[in-house]
């Protein structure tokens, strides 16, 4: 119902993010179990996934083993109906561990989307209940990086990391019991390399944390900057500034290199770290092997055996260690997510909230306070009133405070001090859909949305039909021109609407507030853009369609307010004159002198 976007509301800006590496244990513990919590409606397909990685990992062990059956059984004494058995049950292990990874991939994976598809949409719809100091506050390019990019990294690791996680896990520990049981000193020698692994990780985990903080944060630097470029593209060119947002742009984009390069830095590190400590394991198990074999204490299939074992138990270590590096991603990416979750909203339903009843007698404002930093009041113990159907108009100099009026009468903010009533029900007490379903908006800078002139219309009531939609159209004066358009009101636009006008875009919002037939309308410097025999329509349509509403008028062009029932001045957050036109031009005050540095031209045009 709210036809207007953009500038609507205003408030301190401050950074969003926490310092590197900050409480990274601590956190981490919590994001995760967090993170189970999303994933615990889908624990059956978990679990199922989970026994077939038993499966993936049993069936896939076994392979070393044979061979060493194969060799001190079979093929030393010549049996080959034996190598026979031992190839055919190798052969059928392979296709059971064939069967299973599918299985357990397809069902992993499915589970993992699910869980990203239920996250994704939890942070969109509490997004759309944040609000308005959360977006005073964080650039749209953050927003997005928070839904999109730290999303995807949590998919990585939910879809496919996991996977890894416990497979290699699983095998790990498999070869470690199947290597005890088959030599124990010659697993002792290939053990000697386990706090190596141990300390490297130790070493390598706070600082490859920090760094993915980094990275993330970067990345949502440059989208922001990249989102507020593509936004002002238009004031870029006119100022040709286009040299100073590249220079803007390549120092975030520097900022984002240099935090992707540290990461490549510690992972070139880290993993020719791993593969040489899997080295050293398996020339310790070849050397001491050797003596065990001269001296006739292992078997040839043994040590054959234990070199496939050690070669497998780095392999996953190796493994771990890359998905380690998407855990750390992730669990940052994952802390981000929560940190939007946990983000409260700042304007409440109380307890027991009740629907809003249709305005019947009055909108009343006593002794209202109001900052966007409480410390800096913008209105000061302001008291208005607006009887149903009446239509009061806000005028006063820039900064006054006019819009601040109506970002509290729709709750966008709640005051400090003081309160709102409709027909005497303080409008904290009352649902939020109920009180906004009252209220049409249109704002000076008017937001179209992607899609057709029809749809852009109706987004005021979606269930009105193309009749209601031409309607509303032609009461504002946008008919004559849609038709103009060669597919009249299915003609697409495109985001902002920039195929049409200022004053078309107007025309449309005016539209789209009228469908939904509002028992409050408020126009925010609605008419400012718009042409004086446009406005001189919308005029006419205005004096049929408010009545029986409640309007709130931010203009500066006489034609708007010079009928108003009751004019408000305000000045420096506080309401200094009031009453109608005339009566306010008689006083010769504030209004009066108002009148006569911006609205003596208007009527001359008059």
């Amino acid at each position: 119902m709210w036809a207007g976007g953009g500038g609507f509301g205003g408030g301190p800006g401050h950074g969003f993010d926490r310092a590197d590496g900050a409480g990274l244990s601590r956190i981490n513990r919590k994001v995760l179990l967090r993170l189970w919590e999303h994933i615990w409606p889908f624990r059956f397909y978990f679990l199922l996934g989970v026994i077939l990685m038993f499966i993936v990992s049993l069936s896939g062990l076994a392979g070393p083993y044979l061979l060493k059956v194969a060799i001190d059984q079979y093929i030393t004494r010549g049996d080959l109906a034996g190598v026979t058995r031992i190839a055919l049950i190798y052969l059928g292990l392979f296709l059971l561990n064939w069967l299973a990874t599918y299985s357990q991939t397809y069902i992993i994976s499915w589970t993992g989307q699910s869980v990203i598809f239920s996250i994704r949409m939890g942070l969109f719809q509490h997004l759309q209940r944040l609000g308005f100091t959360f977006y005073d506050r964080l650039e749209a390019g953050r927003i997005m990086s928070r839904v999109t990019n730290d999303v995807d990294a949590l998919n990585q690791l939910v879809s496919s990391g996991l996977v890894s996680l416990v497979n290699d896990f699983l095998t790990i520990f498999g070869i470690i019991i199947i290597m005890i049981k088959m030599d124990y000193h010659l697993a002792l020698v290939s053990f000697t390399t386990i706090p190596l692994i141990i300390a490297l990780v130790a070493f390598f985990q706070i600082r490859m944390t920090r760094a993915f903080h980094r990275v993330r944060r970067r990345i949502a630097d440059v989208n922001a900057t990249l989102q507020e470029s593509i936004s002002g593209m238009k004031t870029i060119q006119a100022f040709s500034r286009e040299e100073v947002n590249l220079q803007r742009f390549d120092s975030t984009n520097q900022e984002n290199l240099q935090a992707n390069l540290q990461v490549a830095t510690l992972t070139s590190v880290f993993f020719p770290m791993v593969e040489l400590i899997g080295a050293i394991g398996t020339s310790l198990v070849v050397w001491y092997g050797g003596w065990q074999i001269a001296g006739h204490q292992v078997s040839l299939g043994t040590l054959v055996a234990f070199l496939g074992y050690v070669t497998r138990f780095f392999m996953p270590i190796r493994d771990l260690s890359q998905v380690y590096n998407l855990f750390l991603s992730a669990t940052v990416s994952t802390e981000r997510i929560f940190e939007f979750l946990d983000e409260e909203p700042d304007v409440k339903e109380s307890p027991g909230a009740e629907e809003l009843l249709p305005l019947s007698r009055e909108i009343r404002f006593e002794e209202v306070t109001f900052g966007y930093d409480p410390s800096l009041p913008v209105l000061k113990g302001v008291n208005l009133q607006a009887r149903a159907g009446e239509t009061v108009a806000l005028v006063g100099p820039t900064g006054a405070g006019k819009t601040s009026i109506i970002n509290l009468l729709g709750r966008f903010y709640d005051p400090q001090d003081g309160r709102i009533t409709v027909d005497g029900t303080d409008i904290r007490a009352v649902t939020l859909l109920s009180l906004r379903r009252q209220m049409g908006v249109v704002l000076q800078d008017t937001f179209i949305f992607s899609g057709t002139i029809k749809e852009n219309i109706r987004y005021g009531r979606l269930e009105a039909t193309d009749e209601e939609v031409v309607a509303a159209a032609q009461a504002v004066g946008a008919h004559d021109f849609i038709l103009r358009f060669p597919e009249g009101y299915d003609t697409e636009v495109n985001e902002r609407g920039s195929k049409l006008s200022v004053g078309q875009r107007q025309l449309l919002a005016f539209a789209r507030a009228l469908i939904a037939n509002p028992r409050i309308l408020i126009l925010d410097e609605a008419t400012s853009s718009v042409d004086a025999y446009t406005e001189l329509l919308i005029q006419q349509a205005l004096e049929r369609l408010l009545a029986g509403r409640t309007a709130f008028v931010i203009a500066h062009r006489l034609s708007t307010i010079r009928n108003a029932a009751r004019i408000y001045v305000i000045e420096d957050g506080r309401v200094v004159e009031s009453g109608r036109h005339d009566e306010l031009l008689a006083r010769d005050g504030r209004y009066a002198e108002l009148y006569q540095k911006q609205f003596a031209g208007a009527v001359a045009t008059h």
